[in-house]
């Protein structure tokens, strides 16, 4: 963030300097006292189990220089009345304070953390880039990601991510996009939304923020998806689309996967055309690297730069087409960071072409619940199950009475003699793991974040023998 005193903070948050001693902020914003910022504002959110105001001074004795608070806590800061709506003022006026920093905007129903990721890599190989880390993409993450932001920051990429109508034209208002990239509307939080043109709705608003073309506003819209597509209408700045179609400005074609799952397309964007192949695990990144590449170029990054800068991109955060070799021989493929229908569909795919690459593996999907489907849930677990069956996944195992739709939807698909196997819970799925786990399985773990499948993946993936791993085998009191 710009360099800034205790009174200048105040003044643009509507706060009171307390203890002031005319010290100057010029570290980041953070919430974490244990990974206190140098120079920065540590801010103290009083939460529902901790209260961040108890750990101000173990954060300014790691380095910080004042607290942003809604009590004083007897060291240097400033008191406001609402912590986190101040952190929204403050990003806005440094970020209005950084002209040089260019935002781009993306949000979707899915592959907004990979195709961010992404987007940030090819954008670092042209210029200095801050991005928001790993899924940080709420009213907290959002200004703490532009707060990060100096006098040297070229790109600021920013996923912004929706509950309600209105969360993105507020994200928009604390960061206003030169770009905005649009991947998709599928059926995440449909429980909230109440059904897909509604999501739309709220997913559109990072578009109607854009300036008008005359003054460098890019949407980046997917061709492929008539939702996304129909927003090219709720903005006057330039449109730049992407898809698999002729009709796209951006396009993927030619798309093959290796015996990993990894994509190699051409990429055609007009005349021009060039092979990228990709370290990603899953088809469904063709479309997110060609949306990368929208966006880049929309920033004015060369296509050359921006193809050799795929061809080196990695997923950079966890859980998340995460692929393991095991040092016994089983292949762990974790995706459990969150799940949706179709973020479950393409790791799903992806499971099923890395087993078409290895005859004689047998491939297994661990399957816990997706939340937040509303009406639609038990037949949106029903079709995945059945669709399991229908890429040949040789093993299921579904975790947990919300997800047992899936177990079902198997079952009646044709899956008979125990190939899917319903558990009540994750320590009953780590157990049946433990016991029918073999060299040469490829295994899957996907979920929502509270069915827990993630838990599972890491004590798989942790849970070799001291001879395979040349570390100690874990006891039955280290694996609790």
């Amino acid at each position: 963030m710009i360099a800034m005193t205790l009174a200048a903070i105040a003044d643009v948050v509507g706060g009171k300097p307390v203890h002031d001693d005319g010290r100057t902020v010029d570290g980041p914003a953070f919430l974490d006292s244990r990974v206190a910022e140098r120079g920065g504002l540590f801010v103290a959110i009083a939460g529902e189990h901790v209260d961040g105001h108890d750990y101000a001074g173990t954060a300014l004795d790691g380095g910080a220089a004042a607290v942003l608070s809604s009590r004083d806590t007897g060291l240097p800061g400033v008191v406001v009345d609402d912590p986190v709506a101040a952190l929204a003022l403050l990003a806005r006026h440094s970020l209005a304070g950084l002209p040089g920093a260019r935002v781009v905007a993306l949000t979707g129903s899915q592959g907004k953390t990979s195709t961010k990721d992404v987007l940030a890599q090819v954008l670092a190989d042209a210029g200095t880039t801050v991005a928001t880390f790993g899924s940080f993409n709420n009213e907290l993450g959002l200004p703490l990601t532009v707060l990060r932001a100096d006098a040297s920051t070229e790109f600021l990429v920013l996923e912004m991510g929706a509950r309600h109508v209105g969360d993105l034209t507020a994200s928009c208002a604390v960061a206003p996009p030169q770009v905005s990239l649009v991947l998709n509307v599928g059926k995440a939080h449909m429980g909230e939304f109440g059904s897909q043109e509604a999501i739309a709705t709220a997913k559109g608003e990072i578009v109607e923020a854009l300036p008008p073309a005359d003054r460098g506003g890019v949407a980046v819209l997917n061709a492929d998806d008539p939702l996304v597509a129909a927003m090219a209408s709720r903005t006057t700045a330039r449109v730049s689309s992407f898809g698999s179609g002729r009709d796209a400005d951006v396009r993927f074609e030619d798309l093959a996967v290796d015996e990993l799952g990894r994509p190699t397309f051409d990429l055609v964007v007009g005349d021009e055309r060039r092979s990228v192949t990709l370290g990603l695990i899953g088809e469904h990144h063709a479309s997110n690297a060609a949306a990368v590449a929208a966006a880049a170029l929309a920033l004015g990054v060369p296509l050359d730069s921006i193809v050799a800068s795929l061809g080196t991109a990695t997923a950079t955060s966890p859980a998340r087409m995460e692929l393991t070799e095991r040092a016994d021989g089983v292949t762990v493929l974790n995706d459990a960071y969150n799940a949706n229908p179709d973020s479950m569909r393409a790791a799903l795919k992806s499971l099923a072409a890395i087993g078409r690459g290895r005859p004689g593996s047998r491939t297994m999907a661990v399957l816990g619940e997706m939340l937040e489907l509303g009406a639609s849930s038990r037949e949106e677990h029903d079709a995945i199950g059945r669709l399991a069956v229908r890429l040949d996944i040789h093993q299921l195992l579904v975790v947990g009475q919300g997800a047992k739709p899936i177990h079902l939807g198997a079952y009646l698909e044709g899956s008979w003699g125990g190939e899917s196997v319903f558990v009540p819970d994750p320590d009953a799925a780590l157990g049946w793991l433990r016991e029918n786990l073999t060299s040469g399985d490829v295994v899957l773990f996907k979920s929502s974040k509270a069915a827990q499948v993630r838990r599972v993946a890491d004590a798989v993936l942790a849970d070799v023998t001291g001879d395979e791993a040349g570390r100690p085998a874990p006891t039955e009191e280290t694996r609790r």
